[in-house]
């Protein structure tokens, strides 16, 4: 399989270079030259098989023979090493749990598939990659955790001052080895545009720069298991399934539509996002215009230009009414979100954290133009990430997991910057 640049389709690379690369020369992001289409009979028995089964026919057409297929299964059972379940919340509404792996959050899956073929990759080079990565909550602790002592490999991740909260920061700043952490003077979007800025900074070649944000694709496809993963344990109620992703930076959903595109019997996706709501204006007026991200209790899609739009509008031949049939988002404010929590929390019991109370709300918006359906959110991170939202909203006290517990006491270990010229003095040093 060759990828190239959504910038330049004559630009072409192997899997293993889309990698090491992250973004194109052009800084255009990577697709795959070819979407395949996966056999019926996958479907038919899908329930039939285990996750680990189910991942390596999703991932292999991606990777081809650049990694041999042993190989491949191991690294896709050292990433799916935890649970994927589908819990009720109500009558024909389940929530997609992606947090129990090793830093209670989504992220954990792309990082660690991500790492193990770097890891592949470098097995028999001696020079080193730099990973550079911006996050605006969870990617940073996933990324932390999955590259942790890889061979070869620098970590370095730039996150918005005040705006992660502190679990998340600890999960980022107190593992120490090869993880290198900048604290940024400014919100999201800033820390993205000195990543991009750097890649493109010929001086900084030297250092072998690649992302493990969503605009990589080692960290981008594997996002795609999720849905097959809930497809699976759905598909007995026989019923059209609405997914529904909290929406920021737009990688779970944009790989959720490529599941689509293999085959999966998807009926539609929602784009739940909280006020930074470019796509779901440019839904209403067709007119993508960026803006700047503002600060909202969901944080980790606080996002005003989401980079893995343009792989959606790829998929679409940026037609904006083809588009639009598979497709619908909407935006909520931080009171509405609350309420939805509280909601939720008084009828269920269940106890969602903002990212997924969004996903719910925008999920039972789109199941009232279609009566029959069963839906499912996505619970993007466990709700003791958000603890200063979760605990004062339902006035509950939240456990602490073994995970989260094992960081609380070592000490944040991070550099402030301000500006792209203070980064790039980090990385030469």
């Amino acid at each position: 399989m060759n990828y190239f640049s959504l910038n330049n389709k004559q630009l072409k690379v192997t899997f293993e270079e889309a990698v090491i690369q992250g973004l194109a020369p052009d800084k255009g992001l990577y697709f795959p030259e070819t979407i395949p289409t996966l056999p019926q009979s996958f479907f038919d028995e899908i329930e039939n098989f285990s996750n680990e089964e189910i991942a390596f026919e999703v991932i292999q057409p991606f990777v081809g023979d650049e990694i041999p297929a042993l190989e491949l299964k191991q690294i896709i059972a050292e990433t799916l090493c935890f649970d994927f379940p589908c819990v009720t919340v109500e009558e024909n509404v389940f929530s997609l749990e992606l947090y129990h792996g090793p830093t209670m959050a989504f992220k954990d899956v792309g990082a660690r598939f991500m790492s193990r073929c770097l890891g592949y990759f470098n097995r028999e080079k001696d020079q080193k990659n730099t990973v550079l990565v911006a996050t605006s909550g969870d990617t940073g602790g996933a990324v932390a955790s999955g590259f942790l002592g890889v061979k070869g490999v620098e970590v370095v991740i730039l996150y918005p001052s005040g705006k992660v909260s502190d679990i998340q920061e600890r999960q980022l700043t107190t593992l120490g080895q090869n993880i290198k952490a900048l604290e940024v003077d400014g919100v999201f979007d800033d820390c993205q545009d000195m990543v991009k800025k750097a890649f493109l900074d010929d001086s900084l070649n030297h250092k072998n720069l690649t992302s493990a944000n969503s605009i990589n694709i080692a960290r981008w496809l594997p996002q795609m298991f999720y849905f097959f993963f809930a497809y699976k344990q759905l598909k007995k109620f026989k019923k059209p399934l609405i997914v529904s992703c909290p929406s920021g930076n737009f990688g779970n959903i944009c790989a959720g539509i490529l599941a689509k595109k293999l085959g999966l019997p998807i009926y539609h996706f929602v784009a739940s996002t909280n006020v930074n709501d470019t796509v779901p204006q440019f839904l209403v007026n067709g007119i993508y215009e960026a803006k700047a991200s503002v600060p909202t209790i969901s944080n980790a899609m606080d996002v005003g230009n989401p980079s893995n739009f343009v792989r959606i509008q790829e998929m679409y031949n940026h037609n904006l009414e083809e588009f639009k049939k598979d497709f619908t988002s909407y935006s909520y404010t931080d009171d509405e979100t609350r309420f939805a929590m509280k909601n939720i929390y008084t009828n269920s019991g269940y106890i969602a954290e903002p990212h997924g109370a969004v996903g719910y709300l925008g999920l039972k918006k789109e199941m009232q133009n279609q009566p029959d359906s069963i839906g499912v959110f996505l619970e993007t991170a466990h709700p003791i990430k958000f603890l200063d939202v979760v605990e004062p909203v339902l006035n509950v006290t939240l456990p602490i997991p073994t995970q989260i517990e094992s960081v609380l006491d070592k000490e944040k270990v991070r550099t402030q910057i301000k500006t792209y010229e203070e980064l790039k003095h980090f990385l030469e040093s």
